[in-house]
């Protein structure tokens, strides 16, 4: 794990606030919108419409060369999904991750949502996941370690029966889209750098139905579980406070 970690001024965090805020509404607005029969396409035009009415930019569009505003993930594609003309159906697993630059500072956030009917298994993988989340940001307090967050994430979601991805992690965020430190879901407790107030981090439980293991298609980015079952992924972009984890995109 990476030491060379950016300590935010309070400007610094007000801006980041208000990027927070802002890619929140997004968020919202894209939950809203989101229904059965519409292309990965199509919810990536609308959260790039949103941002700009808001009067964000895209942070993924263009970034290391992806075409999309959004990453648009069905299924057993765990993250970095391309938008296209994949029609999103009864009980698919979709999810969205977003990110916007606000006045130079970048805000992160990924959510998974069952579309309709959704099978039994599946609303478990969701439930879990997003409380892998919220336990993980519960450890994002100062002088914990970095792999309280990836601990505490490992051992709920294993204990559900479930697995975490080792391949793709969290990492720090600020005035870049991806600073140090990387935050795996993974690893025992006490390990890495100590957090400090003014640390802003994206953490991202992804986790799997079968297999933590994954691989690229041959399109460079989207990323699909090794034994084809399914995935789900949240994201949220949290400060360390003196108050404790304060959640920018909530």
């Amino acid at each position: 794990m990476a030491n060379s970690i950016t300590i935010k001024t309070l400007q610094e965090l007000d801006s980041l606030r208000r990027a927070g805020k802002t890619l929140s509404a997004v968020v919202k607005d894209i939950k809203r919108s989101l229904k059965i029969g519409m292309t990965t396409r199509m919810v990536d035009e609308l959260a790039d419409r949103l941002m700009r009415e808001k009067g964000a930019v895209p942070a993924f569009k263009g970034y290391r060369g992806f075409p999309g505003s959004a990453c648009v993930s069905v299924n057993n594609e765990v993250v970095h999904g391309i938008p296209g003309d994949r029609i999103i159906k009864e009980g698919d697993i979709v999810s969205v991750d977003v990110g916007i630059v606000l006045d130079g500072f970048y805000s992160d956030t990924a959510f998974s949502v069952g579309m309709g009917k959704v099978d039994a298994k599946l609303k478990k993988l969701l439930e879990v996941t997003e409380e892998a989340l919220r336990l993980g940001i519960a450890q994002a307090r100062v002088d914990n370690h970095l792999s309280d967050i990836s601990h505490a994430v490992q051992k709920f979601v294993e204990g559900q029966h479930f697995s975490v991805v080792r391949d793709f992690v969290g990492h720090g965020i600020g005035r870049k889209l991806h600073e140090d430190p990387e935050i795996p879901n993974f690893g025992p407790p006490h390990q890495g750098p100590v957090l400090k107030e003014g640390m802003v981090l994206a953490i991202e439980p992804m986790v799997n139905l079968g297999t933590w293991q994954t691989k690229v298609l041959e399109d460079g980015w989207t990323v699909v579980t090794a034994d084809g079952k399914h995935s789900a992924h949240f994201e949220h972009t949290v400060a360390v406070t003196e108050k404790g984890p304060e959640i920018l995109t909530q």
